[in-house]
């Protein structure tokens, strides 16, 4: 879910509009970032259950977070501040799509400047990046072990559950409690994603991150080049709701483009084409011929 963000800690930051621009940008360049890994001790764990990470991840956030909504933030936060940076590592070091090990090292100094600059546009950029580059290796890792069909059902059912969570109301307390929520000594917080006056939860991140995978695993780089653009276009779309709306669950743009993707592809395939739920279930088919795959936004006062 997706945002206005009122508290700010410094005298200027871009306007509303500018930030949830480069929000919507990161998510595309995050369905472009992942690469494909073929590891067998990754791959013997492979199975359809893993689907269902996106949809509850959304769903498990709000049981637990309504039941303890303090407690739960301030773990997710710590959380967030440990395994943030090491799947952070982990992503430049060997799961983008041309990874450097010695790329891994950037975290240290990404970290130390959200860290001094937090609230600061430096500090908020070098958050986003590593809060960015830690779902792209949870993407990569889940394509690896959820067969392709399944996954990309899972990224539409989690976006069908943050839009059913959103419009109901359900999911804005839970995420200004997790946004609100600060570790200690002023370590920066990585539980979401926070540019400007614009706020995007760590799952809107999280699904760009898995539809990467999943593209980098089937269908090759230039799909996946094409797939991160549609993303980009139907985020930047999604976000001039915002004229009429407060919040929009966020995932949608991406499991749009995952349906969009999976259609064209199918059509490209047979000159009769097929309905956009089999396009879906079947990229994987198609792709595995291949050679190689709370955001919360605030809108403007009045």
């Amino acid at each position: 879910m997706a945002r206005w963000r009122a508290d700010n800690y410094v005298a200027w930051v871009p306007p509303f509009w500018t930030s949830i621009v480069v929000l919507s940008f990161v998510q595309g360049v995050l369905v472009a970032l992942p690469g494909a890994i073929a590891l067998p001790q990754v791959t013997r764990l492979r199975g359809r259950r893993w689907a269902l990470i996106p949809p509850l991840s959304v769903v498990g956030f709000v049981l637990i977070a309504r039941a303890a909504e303090r407690a739960s933030a301030q773990g997710l936060t710590y959380l967030a501040v440990c395994a943030v940076p090491v799947l952070a590592a982990l992503a430049l070091g060997w799961l983008l799509w041309r990874p450097r090990p010695r790329w891994a090292l950037l975290v240290v100094p990404l970290f130390a400047l959200a860290w001094l600059d937090r609230g600061g546009i430096a500090g908020e950029t070098a958050a986003l990046a590593l809060s960015g580059l830690s779902c792209v290796a949870l993407g990569v890792l889940l394509a690896s072990i959820t067969p392709p069909r399944w996954l990309a059902a899972g990224v539409v059912a989690m976006a069908v559950a943050d839009s059913a969570l959103v419009i109901s109301d359900l999911l804005q307390r839970p995420n200004n409690a997790l946004n609100a929520a600060h570790p200690a000594a002023g370590l920066p917080q990585l539980q979401s994603a926070v540019f400007g006056h614009a706020v995007m939860g760590y799952g809107d991140l999280f699904i760009a991150g898995a539809l990467g995978g999943l593209l980098a695993a089937t269908v090759g780089r230039s799909l996946q080049l094409r797939a991160a653009r549609l993303t980009a276009a139907l985020a930047l779309l999604f976000d001039l709701l915002f004229f009429v709306l407060n919040e929009l669950p966020a995932t949608v743009p991406v499991a749009c483009a995952l349906i969009l993707v999976a259609f064209t592809r199918r059509r490209e395939a047979s000159p009769q084409g097929r309905s956009a739920p089999a396009a879906v279930a079947q990229i994987a088919s198609v792709g595995a011929r291949a050679p190689r795959s709370a955001a919360v936004r605030r809108s403007p006062s009045p």
